[in-house]
């Protein structure tokens, strides 16, 4: 066996050099965080053809890889009102067939051309997503035309979507963070379509068909969709040629018009979801709050980071790490086309639920009455920035931002100006925000064992109690 040996000049030169970097560096402060980069995209090509549908185009080369995406202005908020979820079962029975393909003819067709076809709905919108090799772009354009024009919602799919999604539904019944975030919506919106983030076991058994048709019927045309385009894809020539092939013969129609009941304004509430025989208890303290397109929208999500983003947050600080009473303590901004919500969530132990609703009153005060301190500001918008920036390495994730942009009718520029409107925010800023979080007016969801926590609930307002809904 050989063995390595380090002549003595070098082993005086390798300690030396360790003692000169040792003595380099400070480590009782930590390491200065460089300056935030700009975010440098390169520009959007735009066209629209003559049936409506728009059509956004990014050029990635360094991968040989195409990420698509067509949106549709056909989210939850479009659900019949007696058939809440039916956006979200749409977007399930796409790629389950066609009037040409069945649904492992889709499934094996897009494998093919290194590729798969799926869909999912939000609030607002409902998205078909792919992705394949470059070369295989014009025909993989073609299989997603024909899931998104001619999706036949074959009768066996749609029972077994059916027995799926009443299984799923009942598993997400049984959850109390489910419980919460449903009465959470339902007290938020009220009369609002937001108000309900999922199906009922009624409109899962009257799903058919028919409905299924009516929906794609009305939603999934042309002229409601963006065409979304990432990656080493052809010239701006050959991009429209294709896209008129495969698209071109669409035909547009009238989209109804959407007129949904007034957001109702935020006001103090307290909803105590009965769960019996939980021994711990979900809080959910909320607001509306503003959309992308607000002045407000970058200093609340700044602020939001100081308040429970991550593990150097207020919330997670104090009730967790202080206190002891919750294994998470964290806070969400959910911004909406038409509005937004922000939320403040923690966990705990039925025995201290009201020292910790006291405490996180007190964080959530906080934000409106001082201003977050200069290390605060600045750890947050690195973390906040850096995390973005991160993301945008991803085709996926640019493709799901330019949709944002469209979908949301934001600036042109949104990307590129989003660090900057980061760095931007100023602690009078995010004080200002602070009624975001202001527990006065805030709807509060408790999820937990009435006949244990009801009555440390009675100091923080009057209690609705609710029985969850089937």
């Amino acid at each position: 066996m050989s063995r390595l040996t380090i002549l003595p000049g070098l082993a005086a030169f390798f300690c030396s050099s360790a003692l000169l970097l040792a003595a380099e560096i400070d480590r009782t402060k930590p390491p200065v965080t460089p300056p935030i980069p700009d975010v440098k995209l390169p520009a959007a090509e735009e066209f629209q053809l003559d049936n409506g549908l728009r059509v956004v185009v990014s050029r990635d080369p360094r991968f040989p890889l195409a990420t698509i995406r067509l949106a549709f202005l056909a989210g939850s908020k479009y659900d019949p009102k007696d058939a809440p979820g039916l956006s979200g079962n749409v977007a399930d029975l796409l790629n389950q067939g066609t009037t040409s393909r069945s649904a492992s003819q889709i499934a094996i067709a897009s494998a093919d051309l290194g590729g798969q076809i799926a869909a999912n709905s939000s609030e607002d919108v409902l998205t078909v997503a792919g992705s394949c090799l470059s070369e295989n772009t014009a025909a993989f354009l073609g299989l997603l035309a024909d899931v998104a024009q001619n999706a036949s919602f074959p009768d066996d799919e749609v029972q077994l979507e059916k027995q799926n999604r009443l299984q799923i539904l009942r598993g997400e019944r049984a959850q109390a963070d489910y419980l919460g975030r449903e009465a959470l919506s339902a007290a938020l919106y009220g009369d609002h379509p937001y108000s309900h983030i999922g199906p009922t076991e009624e409109s899962i058994a009257q799903l058919d068909k028919k409905s299924l048709e009516n929906f794609r019927d009305t939603y999934l045309v042309p002229n409601n969709a963006y065409l979304i385009l990432v990656g080493r894809l052809p010239s701006a020539s050959e991009v429209k040629k294709i896209v008129a092939a495969q698209f071109g013969k669409w035909q547009k129609k009238d989209v109804p018009d959407y007129h949904p009941p007034a957001i109702p304004a935020n006001h103090k509430q307290l909803l105590l979801v009965d769960r019996p025989g939980s021994v711990q208890a979900n809080i959910f303290s909320a607001h509306l709050a503003p959309n992308y397109s607000s002045p407000d929208y970058f200093p609340l999500a700044v602020g939001n980071m100081i308040l429970g983003g991550g593990a150097n947050s207020r919330l997670f600080n104090d009730i967790r790490e202080k206190r002891g009473f919750a294994y998470d303590a964290h806070s969400i901004t959910h911004p909406l086309q038409e509005t937004g919500s922000v939320s403040a969530v923690t966990e705990v132990r039925n025995e201290v639920v009201e020292p910790a609703m006291q405490a996180l009153n007190g964080d959530l005060t906080a934000m409106s009455k001082e201003n977050v301190s200069a290390v605060e500001l600045s750890e947050s918008k690195n973390s906040y920035a850096g995390r973005f920036i991160l993301r945008l390495e991803r085709q996926a994730a640019v493709a799901d931002q330019l949709e944002t942009i469209q979908t949301q009718n934001l600036p042109k520029d949104f990307l590129q100006m989003y660090t900057t409107h980061v760095r931007s925010v100023e602690p009078d800023q995010i004080r200002a925000t602070g009624k975001y979080w202001d527990p006065d007016d805030a709807t509060v969801v408790v999820v937990g064992d009435a006949s244990k926590i009801e009555k440390s609930l009675e100091k923080y307002g009057s209690v609705q109690l609710v029985k969850p809904t089937r």
